[in-house]
């Protein structure tokens, strides 16, 4: 269950029960919400209780990420972009054609 003490922005979970949410089972699913839909303070929250070396692990491994957050990380981290596993995917879609 998300602690009590942690109060994400209302609109990042709106899809899960946060009942049933677990801060350490489920933190993939946490980390990768507030690095695509976070706020300062949802992404000041997830640093304070997981750090930055587990922030950095999990995203590693966060299968499909936007690419601005993708550039976020990866700076805050000082990781390669190319590291992410998320890399690939966001650069293997295809471009819009322009007229």
């Amino acid at each position: 269950m998300i602690n009590s003490k942690l109060s994400f922005s209302t609109n990042l979970f709106w899809d899960a029960d946060l009942t049933e949410l677990d801060m350490e089972q489920h933190a993939g699913y946490i980390v990768g919400r507030v690095l695509d839909y976070g706020t300062w303070d949802d992404w000041r929250l997830i640093r304070q209780y997981y750090g930055m070396d587990k922030i950095r692990s999990i995203a590693l491994g966060i299968r499909s990420m936007f690419p601005e957050s993708l550039s976020f990380i990866a700076t805050v981290t000082r990781t390669p972009e190319n590291q992410f596993r998320c890399y690939e995917q966001i650069h293997s879609k295809n471009q819009h054609w322009i007229f």
